[in-house]
């Protein structure tokens, strides 16, 4: 079932496969942004905790940080759908991949961002301890939607990752 809707996603692209090597250049031009985006918001978002530091403040900061994330995710997500399937044996799967790592990421900050709305911050210490435990779940689920490049599609992939500027 997944298989068929991402083919209905990839097809609505257009199913002409591209060059590994340009496929490589889209997807590590929309990895770059979105990995400095999540970054720069982390470091805001901790800058804004550390001068107020009160739970209110806290809760505002990390759920603006989350739906920072979770938006850049998407955007990266619909850059790499935009860039089609990798002229690769396996093409189509390898795309689905990162169309998958990328939506679970998505995923993963969005339901931390809705556990974080949904705290009291009136009482610090069940507040701090609430959001300790939505970011333990947000590492869980943000490890398990990790895309290793190196083990993902044929060899003619991984040159294109390896030569192309924007990868590197």
């Amino acid at each position: 079932m997944a298989g068929l809707l991402t083919a209905g996603l990839l097809g609505g692209c257009g199913e002409s496969a591209v060059a590994p090597t340009t496929w490589a250049k889209s997807v590590c031009s929309a990895l770059t942004p979105w990995h400095t985006k999540v970054a720069s918001l982390t470091a805001q978002a901790q800058q804004e905790i550390d001068q107020t530091g009160t739970p209110v403040q806290t809760k505002q900061s990390l759920t603006a940080l989350l739906a920072g994330a979770e938006e850049a995710s998407e955007h990266a997500r619909r850059r790499i759908e935009d860039a089609g399937v990798p002229d690769v044996a396996g093409g189509p799967a390898v795309a689905d991949r990162f169309l998958t790592a990328l939506a679970r990421a998505r995923d993963a900050y969005g339901h931390t961002r809705k556990a974080v709305a949904a705290l009291d911050p009136s009482s610090e210490k069940p507040f701090y301890d609430a959001v300790e435990q939505a970011f333990i779940r947000l590492k869980d689920e943000y490890s398990a939607s990790a895309l290793d490049i190196e083990t993902v599609g044929p060899q003619a992939l991984h040159q294109a990752f390896d030569e192309v500027p924007e990868c590197r």
